[in-house]
């Protein structure tokens, strides 16, 4: 959602957390304006290509002029097995991958489960339902 006025985007305020381990955003965090600040991971299954066309979203938003870190993050180089690229945009140039993104791209159905609990709170899903 975005602010006309402003040039922001709104999130809507987070969800709770069913697990007893997460504590609750503080109240300081339930409403955030955020601009270029955002992670989303993308969940594919090793082979299939993905790795040049999750570089390629992440040379765009580059030449936007946006700093942008990417990361290919795979247990093992055999074709079939499970990968995730995760891309972190950040005016302030932070580089690190978060704990929560914001976006999940899921589509390996074998690791459904795992990306959803990568999802923050409030964050979005986006999953291949066939």
């Amino acid at each position: 959602m975005s602010d006309e006025h402003s040039g922001t985007s709104r999130f809507p305020l987070p969800a709770p957390r069913d697990d007893a381990s997460c504590s609750p955003l503080p109240a300081s965090r339930l409403t955030a304006s955020r601009v270029n600040d955002f992670a989303f991971k993308i969940a594919t299954v090793n082979g299939t290509g993905s790795a040049s066309a999750n570089s390629l979203i992440m040379q765009a938003i580059f030449r936007m002029g946006i700093p942008v870190t990417g990361k290919n993050v795979f247990p093992s180089n055999i074709q079939g097995l499970p990968t995730w690229y995760e891309i972190r945009v950040s005016k302030d140039g932070y580089t690190a991958r978060p704990q929560d993104v914001d976006l999940v791209v899921a589509l390996n159905p074998e690791t459904y489960k795992r990306d959803v609990a990568a999802v923050r709170p409030g964050g979005y899903l986006l999953y291949d339902s066939s």
